[in-house]
């Protein structure tokens, strides 16, 4: 029987791009059905939960993981992750995790596929990132019923100076802005 049709995904992703390019890139991760796991804004600023904790922990050993890897700003909110990745060279997942603190990093849950991810793209960061805070967070959380992510995430080709600017303002604001939010679920 041919699955082909059964369980193809619609991608999100332009078609022909490198998402492994040289580049700025704004990314968007939700939780599972905007679930708040992350924490809350109180005073117009976020408080992390445990699982708040986890998530911008693992956010920031990503560069140790892909050397290649720097970050503009980035914000974790109650449900979504926001963050501008910038790609400034090619390569692959870093397997030098010595200057990383091991109660931190954890193998890679979900090792790219031969014909899946393209090593070294936004598609393997996201992927990586998604599976390493899943397995902490489920450690943690033994009553946690459903997954920590959606299946898919938000991305953005930052194409010049002028929208890296806006993009970089839209996050540090966003804590201000949460009950204007589209991902705000009051």
């Amino acid at each position: 029987m041919d699955h082909s049709e059964t369980f193809h995904r619609n991608s999100l992703r332009l078609n022909d791009f490198d998402y492994s390019q040289i580049g700025a890139y704004f990314v968007t991760i939700c939780t599972k059905i905007r679930q708040c796991l992350f924490g809350k804004i109180q005073h117009d600023t976020m408080q992390l939960s445990p699982f708040g904790r986890v998530a911008s922990a693992q956010w920031q050993q990503l560069p140790y993981r892909f050397p290649y890897l720097e970050f503009g700003e980035w914000v974790i909110m109650p449900n979504h992750i926001h963050g501008i990745l910038v790609i400034t060279g090619r390569g692959e997942a870093s397997q030098d995790k010595r200057s990383c603190s091991p109660d931190l990093l954890i193998e890679d849950a979900s090792p790219l596929r031969p014909n899946g991810t393209t090593p070294g793209s936004v598609g393997a960061i996201i992927q990586i990132y998604k599976s390493i805070t899943s397995r902490k967070i489920s450690a943690q959380a033994k009553n946690l019923k459903r997954s920590v992510w959606q299946r898919n995430y938000f991305e953005h080709i930052i194409r010049n100076e002028r929208e890296f600017q806006a993009i970089s303002n839209y996050i540090l604001t966003n804590p201000q802005n949460w009950e204007k939010d589209s991902e705000y679920m009051g």
